[in-house]
């Protein structure tokens, strides 16, 4: 009754997994690397920006400046929503697979 569930066992990952495993690490670094981008950017680019641009170069008063920087922070969301989308879209092709139409 334990002998071929034991052997099955031990063979290792099935044979679907083996060869993802490589990619299954980039997938993880690039979502990795991305959650980092939108946890930094947005809130550096907010308080970089109402501090040194609007508050500094501008000399917009704090309300408007608050105002400004969020627009930037949230523009900043954005285009790294859009930036992960484009990476996780063309992730495992080559650039020959995007020359050829199915």
């Amino acid at each position: 009754m334990d002998g071929p569930v034991g052997a099955a066992s031990d063979a290792g990952p099935p044979a679907y997994y083996r060869g993802n495993e490589s990619s299954l690490v980039s997938a993880l670094k690039t979502l990795l690397f991305f959650t980092f981008l939108m946890v930094t950017l947005p809130i550096g680019l907010y308080f970089a920006t109402k501090a040194y641009l609007f508050e500094g170069s501008m000399k917009m008063s704090s309300s408007d400046s608050y105002f400004y920087a969020a627009i930037v922070a949230v523009l900043a969301v954005h285009v790294v929503l859009a930036l992960f989308v484009y990476v996780a879209w063309n992730e495992g092709t080559t650039p020959k697979d995007k020359g050829k139409h199915d």
